[in-house]
This record gives structure tokens, C-alpha cells and sequence, in this order.
């Protein structure tokens, strides 16, 4: 098992990275909540990693935090969730807020991330619920980084693309989402307000 992968970031996407280890590039997915965490390219990193095993492949999942590889591990318990749908889950609300969620029985809020159901979203909280507690302990609300530059959009869409979203409804959903807001926005908040579009 890997479990955690420390390097040069040679590859930077906003669900995937490539990490250099002593001549050996390693392609680990990442959830939109780690992308955030992640430096420039040619910048040393090191991330928490889940190895996903099936007949046919082999698949890394890396985290900035232990908290964000924790409830990949949870959400992938749970029958009918696999890894892609954890890390997108993950890539469209902060591990504290989906806590928050499920914890507070919000299927609204959790019925925002794309490719859950209402079914879904209730089955999540029946699982979940106990192994959060009812406590708010943890729960922060820190605002993500500003980035400013001329490829957020385009960063925006592959991002939606790797997660499964044809390229020209990724497109008008990211189009959407920077028409209809007035400040500048990072790009995994982009992609957030992205997946609720589409």
C-alpha cells in the first residue's frame, strides 16, 4: 500500500498531478479541496495518497490532509460510492462543510453536489451520521486562496472534464459561473459553482 508519495510536482491540474519521486512520475487524481493546498509547478510536496485497487488498474487518490483521506475512506465504504464519485463529492464541498451536512441532516446542501440524488444524500446520512457525531468540533470556515490568472477558466473546464462532464456543457456551466459573479473567484470555487450548473 502507498500511503503517502513525497517529490517534485512535474504535472498540475485541477483533479490531478504528477509527482516526480526520485526519477519515478507518479499520476495521483486529487479532489479539488487538496488542489488548493498544492504549490507551482517544479515545488517539492508531499500528499497523503489512498491506493485504489481493481482487476484492470491501479489508481492513486492523494490528499492534502488527513481529514480530506478519511472521508474518501468513509465514502468509499459505502456501497454504490466509489472513488470517483468520493473524489467528486469532495471537489464540490469542503470536508468540514459536508460534516457540517450530514450532521445537521441537510440533504439541500448535499443534493448541491453533482451526482447526488436525494436517495443518495439521505443514504450518505444514515452512514455517516454516527461516525461524525452531533458536535461541531473541527468545523472551519477559512476562505480559500484568490488565484487571478488567465487560465482559470480553462483550468476550471478540465477539471470538469476529468470528472466525467462533456466539454461543451463543462464550458457553459464555467461561462455561467464567472458571468454571473462580480468578484474574482479561485478556481475550485469556480468548478464548485460549476457542478451545481450542470
Amino acid at each position: 500500500m502507498i500511503s503517502t508519495l513525497q517529490g517534485r510536482l512535474i504535472q498540475k491540474n485541477p483533479t490531478h498531478l504528477v509527482i516526480d519521486v526520485n526519477g519515478v512520475g507518479y499520476a495521483v487524481h486529487i479532489p479539488l479541496s487538496s488542489y488548493q493546498h498544492v504549490g507551482p509547478v517544479g515545488s517539492e510536496l508531499r500528499l497523503l495518497t489512498y491506493l485504489h485497487v481493481r482487476e484492470d488498474i491501479l489508481q492513486l487518490y492523494g490528499f492534502a490532509s488527513e481529514e480530506e483521506r478519511d472521508l474518501f475512506q468513509m465514502l468509499i465504504a459505502i456501497s454504490g460510492i466509489g472513488p470517483k464519485m468520493a473524489q467528486s463529492i469532495l471537489s464540490g464541498i469542503s470536508a468540514q462543510d459536508f460534516k457540517r451536512a450530514i450532521i445537521d441532516s441537510n440533504i439541500d446542501l448535499l443534493v448541491t453536489i453533482s451526482g447526488i440524488g436525494r436517495k443518495t444524500a439521505q443514504r450518505l446520512m444514515v452512514e455517516l451520521k454516527e461516525k461524525f457525531g452531533d458536535t461541531g468540533e473541527g468545523i472551519s470556515t477559512a476562505a480559500p486562496s484568490i488565484r487571478t490568472d488567465a487560465t482559470l477558466a480553462e483550468e476550471a473546464i478540465l477539471a470538469l472534464v476529468s470528472l466525467g462532464y462533456k466539454k461543451t456543457k463543462a464550458k457553459l456551466a464555467v461561462q455561467n459561473v464567472l458571468e454571473d459573479s462580480s468578484e474574482t473567484l479561485p478556481v475550485e470555487e469556480v468548478i464548485k459553482r460549476a457542478l451545481r450548473h450542470t
